[in-house]
């Protein structure tokens, strides 16, 4: 678990863990979604049965036909006690059972399972978090395979507890990544996101030829809104164009959203058109001039699929899109500008007039522009 990337990787070694450290044929790892009243299935590892995924999209149960949940994370911890793992077999509650539970009644469901899946016993349990119930560890034996004990309960006990700190651990590194790409302001990735995905998008496009575009843009007005009315209003302004940024960004399949800093923000795309990526920076536009307080959006688009020479690195198209996007601030334009494109609705953006490789970078000498 310590050395999963994501989330998905983390719950999927406490499962095969799990399933390896209890001798088991079948296990699963699955969270409490309390708003929804439901256990979610988040990994199944093992001998599946039919039906069943090893990352289900939506394999849910509702709570109320496992009041053992309740009864174990709540009314006996609550009361001084301690979360304890439980054994069900084909014949009911099995040896494994904490001492004091309530029977029969607690386990049909799971019994029913088990039988529908051709399994003889399971060993359940709790997941905590935080001291609040977090989810289930469930581990399961084939028929003819020998039946859990007690012993086997108390050793899922302890597993649940280390696989319970590895979530926590994963949860904390999730949320640092989290903060390191993402614009606290506005809730869109940041510039440092944006440089990894293009560089990786540019090296795509070398390997296979996938188009990758890029729109940066300029909200207008921004300072003179900050001075007037000042920079709470300002950072209202912010937030909601990049609520606007992100419903246009939706138009387009994998594509980052971001905002680079100040004013500036960017689409990235990854696959679509050229054609697509300028449709969707005209609505762009469309819907930036609507915006109260706000004098429109300046915006400049560079893609792969226009004919603007070789791109050979990431900084090569963004200052291609940062030069269309300085011409269209210029020109006061209303659309998008895009560079390798000329004609009467079309601002010409000359591969001539955008700075050359190693060139001086405008988001660092903002006195002149590009050229």
């Amino acid at each position: 678990m310590a050395a999963a990337q994501t989330p998905r990787e983390s719950v999927r070694a406490a499962a095969v863990g799990a399933r390896r450290a209890l001798d088991g044929s079948f296990a699963a790892v699955s969270a409490w979604e309390r708003e929804r009243g439901r256990l979610r299935v988040l990994v199944n590892d093992g001998e599946l049965a039919e039906g069943e995924e090893r990352f289900p999209e939506d394999e849910s149960y509702p709570v109320h036909e496992f009041p053992e949940i309740a009864e174990f994370l709540h009314e006996r911890w609550a009361g001084g006690g301690e979360p304890d793992a439980w054994v069900e077999t084909l014949d009911g509650p099995g040896a494994g059972r904490a001492p004091g539970a309530m029977p029969g009644a607690y386990c049909h469901q799971r019994v029913a399972a088990l039988r529908r899946r051709g399994r003889g016993c399971c060993v359940v349990a709790p997941l905590v978090l935080h001291g609040r119930a977090w989810g289930e560890l469930y581990v399961a034996r084939a028929m003819g395979q020998p039946v859990f004990d007690r012993d086997d309960a108390d050793f899922a006990t302890v597993l649940a507890a280390v696989i319970a700190a590895g979530i926590a651990q994963t949860e904390r590194l999730e949320e640092a990544r989290r903060l390191a790409f993402t614009d606290p302001l506005t809730g869109l990735a940041n510039r440092r996101l944006v440089d990894i995905r293009l560089d990786e998008a540019v090296d795509r496009h070398h390997t296979d030829g996938t188009v990758v575009s890029l729109v940066v843009c300029d909200l207008n007005g921004l300072k003179r809104v900050n001075d007037s009315l000042g920079h709470a209003v300002g950072d209202r302004l912010l937030e909601r164009f990049g609520s606007v940024l992100s419903l246009c960004g939706a138009m387009l399949p994998d594509t980052l959203v971001a905002r680079l800093g100040g004013d500036e923000f960017c689409l990235l795309a990854v696959g679509p058109p050229a054609d697509a990526v300028v449709e969707a920076a005209g609505e762009l536009c469309r819907r930036a001039a609507e915006l109260e307080l706000g004098e429109g959006v300046a915006c400049g688009v560079a893609s792969t699929g226009e004919p603007i020479g070789p791109v050979r690195s990431a900084r090569r198209l963004f200052r291609l899109a940062d030069a269309a996007q300085y011409r269209a601030k210029a020109a006061r334009s209303d659309k998008p500008v895009v560079a390798g494109r000329e004609g009467p609705d079309d601002p010409v953006v000359r591969l001539a007039e955008s700075p050359p490789e190693g060139g001086p970078d405008r988001r660092r000498f903002r006195g002149t522009p590009p050229g």
